[in-house]
């Protein structure tokens, strides 16, 4: 049967830590495996604008030997014709399907439909690409994730929700921080705390930031508005203020603490330059570990 990658909730502990040592040794051989996909093509179907997701994607395809084809929203999946149709069709063409959207739905009945594998590029619900990266950076800083304690800071969005499945099964602490109202969903929630309780470590819902960030190893933090919430921006700063990670939040946390942001960031609203630039940052790191995380991701889904 395919595989697929449609949330980190799907993936064991073996199978995460199959993508993280690959990542590792694709880092380190950015040549190795050069000829696997060759002949193979991968066809990316964006409504959502991306600078890491679509370029990470397509510069890994072409190092191990394969082709990328871009498609944006003019697709029309779902509109133009049934995303049954669509999957069938690309099927015959194509050797695996990266979507990014607004519906999760979308990316599940994709995956239904496709006789090839296909990835979640992000979707409303979940950013499992983005959350395995992030984990892997993690891990190759702290030369360690049990035991380890993730902040997370701002919105219960999608990147919030995947670094909740990744870092319950992976032995990870994870205390998360938001506004009232804005919490990550309860049923993902939920199963990240059954998840924590099978593997000796905790999550934690709280609205305030400084509480969350305390002993942390991590601070994480991403938009307050994410694409499609454009009109609430205004409002989400007001709500969202106290909850910056600024020189003053981070001091709460250990002194080497990590800070992480998946990008694009808002300078000035989410982060402040001064701890985005600062010594402690890894954000440039974790958007290079993209490459090498979806590097191996290909290979998992692909190889045969």
């Amino acid at each position: 049967m395919k595989k697929d990658l449609i949330s980190i909730k799907d993936l064991s502990f073996a199978e995460i830590n199959d993508i993280f040592n690959l990542a590792a040794k694709l880092k380190k051989n950015k040549l190795k495996f050069a000829n696997m996909f060759k002949g193979k093509t991968l066809c990316l179907i964006f409504h959502k604008p991306s600078l890491r997701t679509r370029v990470s994607f397509e510069v890994g395809m072409t190092q191990l030997g394969g082709n990328s084809i871009y498609m944006k929203e003019d697709i029309g999946l779902g509109l133009r014709e049934t995303i049954a149709d669509t999957a069938k069709t690309l099927s015959r063409y194509v050797d695996a399907i990266v979507l990014r959207t607004f519906g999760h739905n979308n990316v599940i009945e994709l995956a239904r439909q496709a006789s090839v594998p296909v990835i979640n590029g992000l979707s409303d619900l979940s950013h499992p690409c983005q959350g395995l990266a992030d984990l892997f950076t993690i891990k190759e800083k702290l030369g360690k994730l049990k035991g380890a304690v993730l902040a997370y800071v701002g919105d219960g969005n999608n990147v919030c929700h995947s670094l909740l499945y990744g870092a319950s099964k992976l032995g990870m602490d994870m205390a998360i921080a938001t506004p009232v109202g804005y919490e990550p969903q309860v049923s993902i929630v939920s199963e990240a705390k059954r998840s924590a309780g099978e593997v000796g470590s905790s999550i934690t819902l709280t609205n305030d930031p400084a509480r969350a960030v305390k002993d942390a190893d991590v601070i994480y933090t991403d938009v307050w508005a994410s694409m499609g919430q454009e009109s609430e921006k205004q409002e989400r700063k007001k709500i969202f203020a106290d909850f910056q990670v600024n020189k003053n939040l981070v001091k709460l946390a250990k002194k080497k603490v990590l800070i992480m942001h998946c990008l694009p960031a808002h300078r000035g609203e989410e982060i402040t330059d001064e701890v985005i630039d600062s010594d402690n940052s890894i954000v440039f790191d974790q958007a290079e570990n993209r490459l090498h995380a979806q590097k191996a991701i290909l290979i998992k889904l692909l190889a045969k």
